[in-house]
């Protein structure tokens, strides 16, 4: 963990505004905004990507990717630039929280792995680069999107510790823990092998 260098009132300010911006649903927004219809209501019902993905819409997929990764790495970046280490993490967790638990949607959000994805490559560049090929890597060899994010999560701590970035991987434990509570049910029908593939329909 880093150091605690930032006033706790200034804390706070961070963890406010970072979860109000990961809390934006940008692929509710984009799928409404281009006429998909209401996200929710297709496929997975979930908010991420892999799921605008099904509506067959490329383009809307990697805007909501790409959005969604920004979160945590915009909020990461502006916290490290006023204060200091300890509130770019504090951010960077803030604003994957508000992913997952957005106040817009009754705290029903995403499964938060671009957003984890951006948080890491914000925090700590060599550990994201290596976790988003982790999740390249096994998205080639089984086409599974919740398999390739679970196995990026559950790594990316060794990758901190491995690349000398120590001070990042208890926060990426914590980032991976709540990655598989949020993927429960996927593996569930991984393990029963009703999992949906990338780009196939649930």
């Amino acid at each position: 963990m880093p150091l605690l260098e930032t006033p706790i009132p200034m804390l706070a300010l961070v963890a406010v505004l970072a979860y109000l911006l990961g809390s934006i649903p940008f692929g509710v927004l984009i799928t409404r905004a281009m006429g998909l219809g209401d996200l929710r209501a297709i496929g997975s019902g979930n908010i991420g990507a892999t799921n605008v993905l099904r509506t067959g819409n490329k383009a809307a997929a990697a805007a909501t990717l790409i959005l969604d990764g920004a979160k945590g790495a915009v909020a990461v970046l502006i916290a490290r630039a006023i204060f200091a280490e300890d509130a770019a993490q504090l951010a960077g967790l803030a604003a994957f929280l508000g992913h997952l638990f957005p106040v817009w949607l009754g705290f029903r959000g995403g499964k938060g792995v671009a957003t984890f994805l951006g948080t890491i490559l914000a925090l700590a560049w060599p550990v994201g680069l290596l976790a988003c090929a982790t999740w390249l890597l096994v998205a080639k060899l089984f086409r599974y999107s919740s398999l390739s994010a679970l196995v990026a999560a559950v790594v990316s701590p060794i990758f901190a510790i491995l690349t000398g970035y120590q001070t990042v991987a208890l926060l990426c434990a914590l980032l991976a823990l709540l990655v598989l509570i949020r993927h429960d049910a996927n593996i569930r029908r991984l393990i029963a092998g009703t999992e949906p593939k990338i780009g196939q329909k649930s």
